[in-house]
């Protein structure tokens, strides 16, 4: 588990930094956000469907 902690820290860090310019970009708010919400919302509710599935069949 140590192991994991000290290899995630370092990678989560250079995410941060790299994301970090992107903040500073202007956003257009006329842009509509809800056709790929919406997918990623389908998309995960049926992943969580699998998973329940997949927990039922084990047992």
């Amino acid at each position: 588990m140590k192991n994991k902690i000290l290899i995630a820290l370092p990678l989560i860090g250079l995410m941060v930094l790299a994301s970090s310019p992107l903040f500073a970009q202007s956003c257009n708010p006329n842009v509509p956000i809800d056709g790929g919400l919406s997918a990623l919302l389908v998309a995960g509710a049926g992943y969580g469907i699998k998973k329940i599935n997949d927990k039922r069949k084990e047992k």
